[in-house]
């Protein structure tokens, strides 16, 4: 029932009591005139002491009559008050009732607003990605992630031909996809085979659902097709960090100051996770095949399976995990884990950056070394630092930048978690080194 119109009735049923009651009042109540006897002509007045005629009991009968008539009035009035007040009570009793549901209503929609409004940021970037899907392909959400149909990444991935491979994981591989219009995106296959699979997946999405930064890669969907689970990226065509420097190009693509914008992307990507997240976020895995470049080189964090909430993790409440070579010595010994494991594993990348060697390189069959052994006693002395630089980058940069970065690098990868600084820290360090053009405050005045 309409609002204005319940408003309406009750104001109209008391406009009619008042305009009832008087005419049942002027009913009721006799006048004046008719209450006086009737004018007797002074040739007609009796004695003062003659008997009263016998027409007086006439006259008295007439009274008891007129009584009876107030008193059958008196009950159609009460009986008239009595349904008016109780049609006053229904429709009062109606407009809570409506009351009550528009408020309820109102709170639910104040609700559902304040939800999309929390979840505007993380969709901004994403609106023109998402568009580019097909509504009918999208069978639900999970956060802030689609449901894609499995028929569909048959289709825009050649039905997962290996000419589409442009990558491999832990648990299976990425494939380049083709949707409509020309949109490529990154599907990762992953094959469940054990709960560690299963586990990583619903991290994934855990995370990337509640996370959107300039330097995180965004997820765009997922599916899930019998014991295998798909994850959709969006497209990084530059691939990975590893495969830049480590490939076939062997870092030839990745300038001094590229370089610098890469570290500096991601100490951003690391101070969003540990810093600006609630609560922290501990990525876990960083390493340089989890680094994906962009078409212009800006660097995106990706692969958070194992990620996991900040505050101190003993052995005894996380499982010891990661890539060798990028483990910081306490969690790989005492099974401690902190945000300064992430600061250490980005020290490792940095000096990749820096040196253009892989963290763990086999010296005889049974003997490897890690790129930090390696690299410290030579990354504090200045005359030898120039020497193990990448020859792909050697005498391109100002000495002044060079060793301010192995400094930072060498500060990342102390054995002592102490000793090691906030991601904070670095981020303020590298932003001075990096070109304005390129994300930092370095102003290049020669050529």
């Amino acid at each position: 029932m309409d609002l204005n119109l319940l408003l309406i009735i009750p104001i109209l049923t008391i406009l009619l009591l008042l305009l009832y009651l008087p005419s049942i009042h002027s009913l009721t109540t006799p006048s004046p005139l008719s209450s006086m006897s009737d004018p007797v002509l002074p040739s007609q007045k009796k004695p003062p002491f003659s008997h009263i005629p016998p027409t007086a009991a006439v006259s008295s009968g007439t009274s008891e009559i007129r009584v009876v008539h107030h008193e059958d009035l008196n009950k159609k009035i009460l009986v008239a008050l009595i349904v008016a007040s109780s049609l006053l009570v229904v429709i009062l009793i109606l407009l809570l009732c409506l009351w009550i549901y528009r408020v309820k209503k109102s709170k639910k929609s104040n609700i559902e607003m304040a939800q999309q409004s929390q979840d505007a940021p993380k969709g901004l970037s994403l609106g023109p990605i998402l568009d580019k899907f097909n509504p009918l392909r999208m069978t639900g959400k999970k956060g802030s992630v689609t449901v894609i149909e499995y028929e569909w990444l048959v289709s825009a991935t050649n039905n997962f031909h290996e000419d589409n491979v442009i990558g491999h994981g832990a648990f299976g591989s990425v494939y380049k996809a083709c949707f409509n219009d020309h949109f490529l995106a990154a599907v990762k296959r992953i094959h469940v085979s054990g709960p560690d699979a299963h586990r990583g997946f619903e991290n994934e999405i855990s995370c990337l659902s509640r996370i959107q930064h300039q330097n995180i890669v965004n997820l765009l969907g997922y599916c899930i097709h019998g014991d295998t689970r798909f994850l959709v990226y969006e497209m990084m065509h530059n691939g990975s960090l590893e495969s830049q420097l480590h490939g076939p190009s062997h870092g030839t693509n990745l300038s001094w100051q590229q370089r610098m914008k890469v570290a500096l992307d991601i100490a951003r990507g690391l101070e969003y996770l540990h810093e600006r997240c609630t609560p922290p976020v501990i990525h876990r895995d960083l390493k340089s095949s989890n680094i994906l470049l962009g078409s212009n080189f800006n660097a995106k964090l990706s692969d958070f399976g194992l990620a996991t909430t900040g505050g101190i993790h003993g052995k005894n409440n996380i499982k010891l995990s990661g890539s060798l070579g990028y483990v910081a010595p306490e969690y790989l010994l005492d099974g401690k884990l902190t945000d300064k494991s992430d600061v250490y594993a980005f020290g490792v990348v940095l000096l990749e950056l820096l040196i253009g060697r892989k963290p763990v390189e086999k010296m005889s069959p049974s003997q490897c070394q890690s790129i930090v052994t390696w690299a410290m006693p030579q990354l504090t002395d200045r005359s030898k630092l120039p020497n193990i630089v990448d020859p792909v980058i050697r005498d391109t940069m100002d000495l002044k930048h060079l060793y301010q970065v192995a400094a930072v690098a060498v500060l990342c990868v102390q054995p002592e978690p102490s000793y090691r600084p906030l991601i904070t820290d670095v981020l303020h360090s590298l932003i001075p080194l990096v070109p304005a053009e390129l994300g930092g405050s370095l102003r290049i005045t020669e050529s």
